[in-house]
């Protein structure tokens, strides 16, 4: 790795930050220990170190607002990339060419302040334009396949190419990028329309009030845990098995919003991976459903391993 983090440094390809807490970089608030994170310049320092980590075949991911992922409490054995330097953000007429680095609130704030309709849903989602995306994120029964007009990308051969709305293949909760993991979003072009700005403040405003009164922000989460089923609610069937204030260490189903699992008091990964299956084994054993996981597990491997072990002894 240190020879790896040297060629990094002499190709000056970004700020390089080692041996870090990924409590520090999740909504989760919890994580083991990553050797090393990389904030690439720019697009072309991005394809150079991507170029590095295969030269020295380790693993890696990009790394956004850390807000629908959960790390293990183990070392992390790879790189990470923030593309934070990917942060431009320009509006033409009707539309918006953001990089995949901003922040989706901000954009989000930026259009309704021009009066520009589209992203309300996004007002209260806290994650990168890369990170929505490539989990398609969405809410109040609208998505990123909306509106996205086109996403430019880095394929797995390190080419830089230009994918289509269509070609982007936006379904519920995912992409095509979900299917093409080495493809990473570099920059997209959303296309909105335009609105009265008087009545999009006060949707947002009004849905902020309501995500307030409903969901646990004050205590760190990564949002909605599972995807709700083909005309039903997660929440409710986990509220409706009595599932509300359940913990597993300092993990804790919220007493608010049954599809959050928040960090009541200082819990590690463990606690609250072991409580997500938990419920939703328990979904599966009262309705019959099994519950898609929204989050991302990153780096459960070794977890994986070590059970497999102990059940084969």
């Amino acid at each position: 790795m240190q020879e790896f983090i040297k060629e990094v440094e002499k190709k000056e390809i970004g700020k390089i930050v080692q041996d870090v807490s990924l409590s520090k970089y999740t909504t989760y608030k919890v994580g083991g220990i990553a050797p090393v994170i990389i904030y690439p310049k720019n697009k072309g320092k991005l394809v150079s170190l991507l170029k590095l980590i295969r030269k020295y075949d380790l693993k890696y991911k990009i790394l956004g607002n850390g807000s629908n992922l959960l790390f293990s409490d183990q070392t992390y054995d790879g790189v990470l990339i923030k593309l934070d330097c990917f942060d431009t953000m320009t509006f033409v007429r009707n539309k918006v060419i953001c990089g995949a680095g901003v922040s989706l609130m901000k954009v989000a704030k930026e259009a309704v302040k021009r009066g520009l309709c589209g992203l309300e849903f996004a007002s209260g989602i806290p994650g990168t334009i890369g990170g929505a995306i490539y989990m398609n994120a969405g809410a109040y029964n609208s998505d990123m396949g909306y509106i996205v007009q086109s996403v430019t990308v880095v394929t797995d051969d390190l080419r830089i190419i230009t994918l289509t709305n269509k070609e982007m293949d936006f379904h519920y909760r995912t992409s095509f990028l979900q299917s093409h993991e080495n493809y990473i979003c570099l920059e997209a072009v959303l296309k909105l329309a335009k609105g009265d700005k008087k009545e999009l403040d006060a949707i947002v405003k009004e849905r902020r009030a309501r995500r307030m009164e409903s969901q646990p922000l004050e205590y760190p989460s990564a949002g909605s845990v599972f995807r709700n089923p083909d005309g039903m609610y997660a929440g409710k069937l986990i509220e409706d098995i009595g599932l509300k204030g359940k913990r597993k260490g300092g993990a804790e189903v919220s007493l608010k919003h049954a599809n959050f699992i928040v960090n009541k008091n200082r819990a590690s990964a463990k606690d609250i991976h072991d409580l997500i299956l938990y419920v939703q084994d328990k979904v599966y054993e009262h309705y019959g459903i099994k519950l898609k996981i929204e989050q991302e597990f990153v780096n459960w491997e070794k977890e994986t391993c070590q059970k497999s072990s102990k059940r084969k002894k």
